[in-house]
């Protein structure tokens, strides 16, 4: 499983927002709010998060990620998810 640093995490979904939707990179900071800000709607959401499943490789369940509402959210999100599918080494 990949490891990826909160900053690396915010960097690809920087990148995934410029690529997917031409949102310039300096619009974008941790508080930046998906809908309200960067006027993303649930279509948009959903190419994002088959984005960061390719990132993360496995699927992104709707109800992980119905409660992403900022760029930390996200963040937070992706990093939890790549926490929970570590695999445990002694």
């Amino acid at each position: 499983m990949m490891e990826l640093s909160r900053d690396e995490i915010q960097a690809r979904l920087t990148g995934f927002l410029e690529d997917l939707f031409e949102i310039p990179r300096d619009k974008v900071t941790l508080d930046t709010s998906l809908y309200e800000d960067l006027d993303l709607d649930s279509i948009d959401a959903v190419d994002l998060i088959v984005q960061l499943q390719g990132l993360i490789g496995h699927r992104i369940k709707p109800e992980e990620f119905k409660t992403v509402r900022t760029i930390r959210d996200a963040v937070d999100c992706v990093e939890r998810l790549l926490a929970t599918d570590a695999p445990v080494e002694s």
